[in-house]
């Protein structure tokens, strides 16, 4: 007796959730979600711009606004590595896990660069005060450019690694060099979110919130490889 064929309906039929509309609908239900709690988790920052004047003398107010965004990019990092692996995962689950693991090493590191950040912005915005001649002026630019997308790669792997504090320092200080791709990729990410702020409103970055950092987790993902391989020794 030969062996009972299954059905035409049932043959490659897939599974329930399987489909090209269930998958995109998960993409979109991770967006929506990281989108939601990255506005919440930077709410206190993002309220207290919108009352500011848009003035030099409130740089360092506008960089106190600025300190919840450091421990939210490195959750938003964080839960987009695991979507990266499996897209079963619950976004909003990952983002308090990395919020939780993450939050008080990405601010030992973000409240010193923007520290720095505001001196160097005073420093232009006020140079006839404080004696900074013009020619300064893209030194500043440049170093300014340099210590954050240092920070964003420190911030990246902080939030990937349980690495010492000056051993990510110095990792993020070494990828900078030795992988210039990647470094060149990174800082067009953040001119693309500078630039999209400048030109239009704050509210744009932050309605994108979700999309550029997980362009961040793709781009940064060669350099998180890395240092898997070579710094990190096998379970």
């Amino acid at each position: 007796m030969s062996a009972p064929v299954a059905p035409p309906t049932a043959r490659g039929a897939r599974a329930f959730g399987e489909g090209p509309l269930s998958q995109v609908t998960q993409v979109v239900h991770w967006f929506v979600v990281l989108e939601v709690l990255l506005v919440v988790a930077t709410a206190p920052g993002l309220a207290g711009a919108l009352l500011l004047v848009p003035d030099a003398s409130n740089l360092p107010l506008y960089a106190l606004c600025a300190v919840p965004v450091g421990p939210a990019l490195a959750a938003a990092v964080f839960a987009w590595r695991a979507f990266l692996a499996d897209r079963d995962a619950a976004p909003a689950r990952e983002f308090l896990r990395g919020y939780r693991l993450g939050a008080l090493d990405a601010l030992r590191t973000w409240v010193p660069v923007l520290g720095v950040l505001t001196v160097l912005a005073v420093d232009t915005a006020h140079r006839d005060v404080v004696g900074v001649a013009a020619a300064f002026t893209p030194l500043y630019a440049v170093l300014g450019a340099a210590v954050l997308v240092w920070a964003v790669r420190v911030l990246v792997l902080t939030a990937v690694f349980a690495f010492r504090w000056r051993d990510v320092a110095r990792l993020a200080a070494m990828t900078l060099l030795t992988r210039p791709r990647s470094t060149l990729s990174l800082l067009s990410l953040l001119v693309l979110a500078i630039g999209t702020a400048w030109v239009t409103f704050d509210a744009v970055v932050v309605v994108l919130a979700s999309v550029l950092t997980f362009l961040l987790a793709r781009s940064e993902a060669g350099v998180v490889r890395e240092v898997r391989e070579r710094f990190v020794a096998p379970s």
